[in-house]
């Protein structure tokens, strides 16, 4: 098809999809500080990309990205206490991504894919997947929804020796560190500022959340970890290996 994606294309193109039994992908991201050299949208121009990246060996199609995601969290992305950190309730994350898969099966969508990337949204948009489904499964029993909440979570041993060889410190404290930035060094150059990449991190991490917020479990930078370990050749190896992963998942779940 013409393009792949789904806002860029007119209705009867849609409709020529849902005729084809083509699927969607929604991605799922957030407006959240990235540190000194990654920009507020990271959380969003990744799964878009990753949904770009599947999608034609799947048939799928898509969507314009959710852009707004669940509160920051200090030790997962630095908390609400950043300038232009931008996020929305549970709740509302919520009704939007179930609204949005309701017009997805209104459409005629059968084959929905949720690709979130951002830490926080976990759990919410599996919420919205279920109500969504729930309404439907009487009526509609051959709906198939995905839910993908962390997509990058599962990489082979050598390739995290490879981005981490000093050690995974886990993947909440990679927050805007080594991970993100080689992709974004890979596929958006043009959004890193690398020559303001710092290492950092907090004080204190611990294993509980406190509030009111206290500045000893904030890196100051918003950097979490490692971002001056980044390159674009850790960037191309994860792609690599994340691209071919998610295809097999969804072909497999969600077969045509």
């Amino acid at each position: 098809m013409r393009t792949r994606n789904m806002a860029h294309l007119t209705w009867p193109e849609v409709k020529d999809a849902v005729e084809r039994n083509a699927g969607i992908i929604l991605p799922i991201g957030s407006t959240e500080q990235h540190g000194l050299h990654l920009p507020l949208c990271v959380d969003s121009v990744l799964p878009f990309e990753l949904g770009k990246a599947v999608a034609e060996n799947l048939d799928m199609i898509v969507a314009p990205p959710v852009n707004y995601g669940y509160r920051s969290r200090p030790t997962t992305g630095g908390g609400q206490t950043f300038i232009g950190t931008t996020s929305i309730k549970g709740q509302t994350l919520m009704n939007t991504v179930e609204d949005i898969i309701d017009e997805f099966i209104r459409h005629g969508f059968k084959r929905i894919v949720l690709l979130n990337w951002h830490f926080e949204n976990a759990n919410f948009i599996y919420e919205s997947a279920f109500l969504a489904a729930e309404k439907i499964k009487a009526i509609k029993p051959d709906v198939k929804i995905m839910v993908m909440e962390l997509p990058f979570q599962t990489f082979s041993e050598e390739t995290m020796n490879f981005i981490f060889p000093e050690g995974f410190p886990g993947w909440g404290i990679e927050h805007a560190s080594i991970f993100e930035t080689s992709l974004m060094l890979y596929l958006r150059p043009d959004l890193v500022l690398f020559d303001r990449a710092v290492d950092d991190c907090a004080d204190d991490c611990p294993w509980y959340d406190l509030l009111p917020i206290p500045e000893k479990i904030v890196a100051k930078s918003g950097t979490l970890w490692k971002a001056t370990q980044a390159s674009e050749e850790k960037g191309r190896i994860a792609w690599s290996e994340l691209v071919p992963t998610v295809t097999e998942v969804i072909n497999k779940e969600l077969p045509k």
